[in-house]
């Protein structure tokens, strides 16, 4: 079976040579999700916002694909800083509610556009 790429106008183009999703049979990789609103372009500000929009573009694609957030296996969340864990956590448990998914989250010295959170997910979609 090939791998199938998975694409939405729900969810900010790639802004390089990657795709946003990648499937092989019923695992699927969402790419790094930045927190850009994809129908302005525009990224919001603050830790809570930009998780929410970060996790809305993770959502919109994985629903491209036929699955729900609740097929989250692994996420990996990347913060520009980690004393905003707290405020990232906790528009995170609004996502993920039982059943909660693997998780890392990591500090990294910068990400794409200056963003504060860039999230990732693994995913099965039965």
């Amino acid at each position: 079976m090939n791998k199938k790429i998975i694409a939405t106008n729900k969810a900010p183009a790639a802004i390089g040579p990657y795709s946003q999703g990648a499937q092989k049979g019923n695992l699927l990789f969402v790419s790094g999700q930045l927190p850009i609103d994809p129908s302005t372009g525009t990224m919001p500000e603050g830790i809570e916002a930009q998780t929410r929009q970060s996790l809305e573009n993770v959502k919109s694609i994985i629903e491209a694909a036929g699955g729900t957030l609740s097929d989250v296996l692994k996420c990996t969340v990347f913060l520009k800083d980690m004393n905003e864990f707290a405020e990232m956590n906790k528009i995170y448990a609004e996502y993920f509610t039982d059943e909660y998914p693997a998780r890392a989250a990591v500090e990294v010295a910068r990400l794409p556009k200056d963003a504060n959170v860039e999230i990732e997910a693994i995913v099965m979609i039965e």
